[in-house]
């Protein structure tokens, strides 16, 4: 057997599917006309934020046990590890078609032939007889027009975005478990301030009836405390049900059953940075793991045409068998045995009604609203980052004017 001239061939075609170019639109990230700086924060003080650790703001020491155990048990933050892993495997198995496959064969099977078929056995002839097979066999489609390439490389694509969702899914789950947190400190101080106007409210029902029972005041006085009264008895409830409901959706971000949840600081004992980290615009793009993921989904989007439009073209695959076959299995791998057989294919689609173009056009719509994704979801996070910027600004200013409201009031004079 010479070997020579399909080993040749093999290695030239290796040469040319490593020469040839995948079909399709190569990706470019779309030019976005981004603004030079954000409306509610100075260029400098953007720069210097730009990398803080946001997360570190956070220095209530329940709190940050309340986060590590939210990253390690909550069920969205698993679900999305999955995927990850998930996704990783369907990577794997559409790379693995750039490789060639290798096959290992081995049959045996005894049969009889009839001696009254069509065609005649000799007496001489035994009809029964056994066969035996051993060898491997090696399968490759070339990928000279880069179909394989390209689906590939949609599926990378779709990996990285799958890590950007589990990145984002851990600055949701940050924020949720933070501001649930703060709600519920919040809540406790508002019932515990009505707890405690509930008390006086009662101190001062007991007050007036007594007067009324005196003769000092009217019965009119004694039915408002007592109205005032279970007034404030409601708002109390309704502040009991707000931390009651708080604590379950907080138990359920940390992947538990509904539990009390520990306190630490209270509300007024947070700490209150002294900026927001917002960066510069142009950084947005790469800080943040929804633009990313868009724009991740938006290149798998596009290597899809190239896929689509690669079956377009010829499909060349290379067969290959060598190994060993005898009817008598003790001389199974003796040289006479030997068997190969080398096999070339080419499918060229010719009519099929438009459905390769048309599942090309479908992937280029497809590409088309991945882009309107990809530039929505930085729209959406300009926004965002103005928004809290906004916010920020005008709460600081609000709690400097409460403030200052109290001490206004502090120094009114005391009458009666």
């Amino acid at each position: 057997m010479n070997l020579r001239r399909p080993t040749r061939l093999i290695v030239a075609l290796a040469l040319l599917v490593a020469s040839g170019c995948a079909v399709g639109p190569d990706y470019s990230r779309p030019q976005i006309e981004l603004p030079p700086q954000w409306r509610e924060l100075d260029v400098h003080e953007a720069q210097a934020f730009a990398n803080a650790p946001w997360w570190e703001l956070f220095q209530d020491p329940t709190l940050q046990d309340l986060l590590r155990t939210a990253l390690a048990q909550n069920k969205d933050l698993a679900t999305a590890v999955a995927r990850i892993e998930q996704q990783r495997a369907v990577y794997a198995f559409q790379r693995a078609d750039l490789i060639p496959k290798i096959e290992a064969y081995g049959a045996a099977d005894r049969s009889r032939a009839s001696k009254e078929g069509r065609v005649p056995i000799p007496q001489s002839v035994d009809p029964e007889g056994a066969t035996f097979q051993v060898g491997g066999s090696l399968s490759w489609e070339v990928d000279l027009f880069g179909r394989i390439r390209r689906a590939t490389e949609a599926e990378q694509a779709t990996l990285l975005a799958t890590e950007e969702a589990r990145r984002a899914v851990v600055i949701e789950l940050v924020s949720a478990v933070a501001t649930a947190y703060m709600d519920l400190r919040d809540f406790d101080a508002r019932f515990d301030i009505a707890r405690r106007t509930l008390e006086a409210r009662r101190d001062y029902v007991e007050l007036v009836k007594a007067r009324f029972e005196g003769g000092v005041t009217s019965e009119l006085d004694w039915r408002q405390a007592e109205a005032e009264f279970h007034r404030v008895e409601t708002i109390v409830y309704d502040f009991e049900r707000l931390v009651a409901l708080t604590e379950h959706s907080l138990d359920v971000l940390l992947g538990r059953n509904p539990v009390s949840v520990p306190r630490g600081r209270t509300l007024v004992e947070q700490p209150v940075p002294p900026a927001i980290p917002a960066g510069l615009p142009s950084d947005l793009l790469e800080r943040r793991p929804d633009v990313r993921q868009a724009e991740h989904t938006l290149v798998a989007a596009n290597a899809r045409i190239g896929e689509a439009k690669a079956l377009l073209f010829p499909q060349i695959s290379l067969t290959g068998f060598f190994g060993w076959e005898s009817t008598d299995l003790g001389n199974l791998f003796v040289g006479p045995a030997k068997a190969w057989s080398i096999s070339g294919a080419l499918l060229q689609p010719v009519f099929n009604a438009g459905k390769n173009l048309a599942r090309v056009e479908a992937t280029e719509w497809q590409q088309r609203q991945a882009l309107y994704a990809y530039e929505l979801s930085i729209l959406q996070a300009f926004r965002e980052v103005e928004d809290a910027l906004v916010g920020f600004r005008t709460t600081g200013a609000q709690r400097r004017a409460q403030a200052s409201r109290v001490a206004a009031e502090r120094k009114v004079p005391r009458t009666g």
